[in-house]
């Protein structure tokens, strides 16, 4: 059975801080805490291919893949997949993005499969998965709600 990860988190600030800055894919090593550095190799259009390098893991072994995301603003959604697999037979993500109560719901959702020969299998990654985006989702909803006082107070200051 194929890995499938479904995580949301709700962000108290308006969509349109949390859209723009969960798309700035050059300041993700700022919003993000496992990604050493973001390349940007092309765009065209709504869509961006990337070279995404990760910190070292506790073996020191570096990770890095390429990516595409297509970004689409009026519908509130991004769809990527890895174009470098690396140990992924494949690997798709989702995010989608709602206004609610008290801002915005930010979802993302990953469909992968595991090759073979990777050093987990499909449950593995599914756990380490689920357990990673709570915490990356954690530390971008609170950086992005840390500016979103910021401009808030900043506002408030120039008026």
């Amino acid at each position: 059975m194929p890995g499938h990860t479904e995580n949301a988190i709700t962000i108290n600030a308006p969509l349109d801080l949390v859209w723009d800055m969960t798309n700035d894919l050059e300041n993700w090593p700022q919003l993000f805490s496992e990604y050493a550095s973001v390349d940007v190799l092309s765009r065209e259009g709504d869509k961006t291919t990337f070279r995404l390098t990760m910190h070292p893991d506790n073996n020191g072994t570096v990770w890095s893949w390429v990516s595409e995301r297509v970004t689409d603003r009026e519908g509130l959604t991004v769809r990527a997949r890895r174009v470098e697999t690396g140990p992924f037979a494949h690997m798709n993500i989702h995010w989608s993005y709602s206004r609610n109560k008290t801002g915005t719901t930010m979802h993302w959702t990953q469909d992968f499969a595991m090759k073979p020969e990777a050093p987990v299998d499909d449950q593995g990654m599914t756990d380490m998965i689920n357990r990673n985006s709570r915490v990356q989702m954690e530390l971008i909803r609170d950086k992005i709600e840390q500016r979103d006082r910021e401009l808030r107070s900043a506002s408030v200051t120039a008026n």
